[in-house]
């Protein structure tokens, strides 16, 4: 049985014998699928679904992407369900980076310096490159030292002399100084958090160049303790103008010790196990590209809750939150993005819309337009939706536009043409 499995959303876990692995169907080890079952029984209560159990054999995933390793050694990488069966996983996995590279914040150049379109290790793999990487620029720009106050016991004098101590001292040790001092060090919370992340990264690597590098950096750390408290030492991390060039690892430090991610598996077992929701890649990747990409004189919002679906007793109840809300002088457009294929060819089935999607664009037209304006949906293109459909009239002057959005080429597809994003505000006014 192969120790790494490539699949994708939706597809199906088993413990049954099958002729291939393929990305729909895989079949992995009795040990793994009982530890997929804990992993799902313990998401499931924290109100997240990771993945169904169909029988007794199989389960069935949801829609999160990323890379489980369990703790028989079984990796099983999730990629995400936007190509084509027929299209190499490589593609799909490069999709993947791309969204996680954007999830992160990642200057773009940084990631076309890491080899982004040439690499094509799997996914965890790829992460822990981006740190790595990540660090030997920050080697090369310089570790941030500070401070650090040592009280000690010599027969020397050196910095200051602790006073109170010293008159405390018995008799025969007046030969010993107590003394208190400063001294330059690299022991400080950003510095302990990229020593933990990087031991984690010796330990799980099983990519001979990532291997190497990890070790190399490891030597220069090697004096440096690691982190006792991850959580207390990301809360003292500092953003000064001093500490700017440790922003790009912080985002693969976090990463990798399981505290950036929407969803991440974390347990007993260390291994490298990374979950994004898909809708959640999706969505940050779109605002992304049209806040990069806005006309001047136009802002977006994204997560906005500046209203309520009613008020009981002098209070808001249910907030109204759509993913994006973009704004140009007095006029206004909601946004919302959805991670779903339709098919613009299904009248009869509605096209793959949702009935509950529509009633909450029509509430969020009520509020935030008044009743008046343009909503748009977003949707990810696919082979049977590559233009927008005609727009969906609640009345004569509230209308909710479905638009697909091309992740390759970045750009919302709008009628009969491809329509570049910054054109976005003047082809809705």
């Amino acid at each position: 049985m192969d120790s790494r499995i490539v699949v994708r959303e939706y597809a199906r876990l088993t413990t049954a014998k099958l002729p291939s692995n393929t990305l729909d169907e895989a079949q992995v080890s009795p040990s793994a699928f009982a530890w997929l079952c804990e992993l799902m029984a313990g998401y499931r209560r924290s109100g997240a679904q990771l993945m169904q159990l169909e029988g007794r054999q199989c389960l069935r995933l949801d829609s999160y992407v990323g890379v489980l390793e369990s703790p028989c050694g079984q990796v099983i990488e999730i990629l995400p369900k936007h190509h084509e069966e027929g299209d190499c996983e490589a593609a799909s996995r490069q999709l993947l980076c791309k969204l996680i590279a954007s999830l992160l914040d990642t200057d773009s150049r940084e990631v076309d310096e890491a080899g982004l379109q040439l690499y094509q290790a799997p996914l965890a793999e790829w992460v822990m490159r981006q740190f790595l990487r990540a660090l030997e620029q920050l080697f090369k720009r310089g570790l941030r030292f500070d401070y650090q106050r040592i009280e000690e016991e010599q027969r020397f004098l050196r910095g200051q002399l602790d006073v109170v101590r010293q008159m405390r001292q018995p008799p025969g040790r007046d030969h010993y100084f107590q003394i208190r001092h400063d001294v330059f060090l690299p022991d400080r919370p950003e510095n302990r958090l990229l020593k933990s992340a990087l031991q984690l990264v010796c330990e799980a690597t099983q990519d001979s160049d990532n291997w190497r590098l990890a070790h190399a950096l490891a030597n220069l750390l090697h004096e440096l303790p690691a982190s006792r408290n991850t959580e207390a030492d990301f809360r003292q991390w500092r953003d000064d103008r001093l500490m700017a060039h440790y922003q790009v690892v912080k985002s693969w430090c976090e990463l990798i010790l399981y505290r950036h991610m929407p969803l991440a598996v974390a347990g007993d077992y260390r291994g490298i196990s990374l979950l994004f929701p898909m809708e959640k890649l999706f969505e940050d990747y779109v605002t992304r590209c049209l806040r990069a990409s806005l006309q001047a004189g136009a802002h977006l919002t994204a997560q906005v809750s500046r209203h309520s679906l009613c008020v009981h007793q002098g209070k808001p109840m249910f907030k109204l939150q759509p993913d994006l809300l973009i704004e140009q002088g007095n006029s206004c457009w909601v946004l919302d993005t959805k991670w779903k294929k339709l098919d613009s060819s299904d009248r009869e089935g509605k096209y793959g819309l949702s009935q509950a999607d529509f009633y909450q664009l029509f509430a969020y037209g009520q509020r935030y337009l008044g009743g008046k304006g343009e909503l748009v949906l977003i949707y990810p293109v696919s082979r049977n939706f590559t233009c927008a459909l005609l727009p969906f009239e609640f009345d004569s002057a509230l209308r909710l536009h479905v638009v697909p959005f091309d992740l390759d080429k970045e750009q919302l597809l709008l009628a009969d043409s491809s329509l570049p994003i910054n054109s976005l505000v003047p082809a809705l006014a």
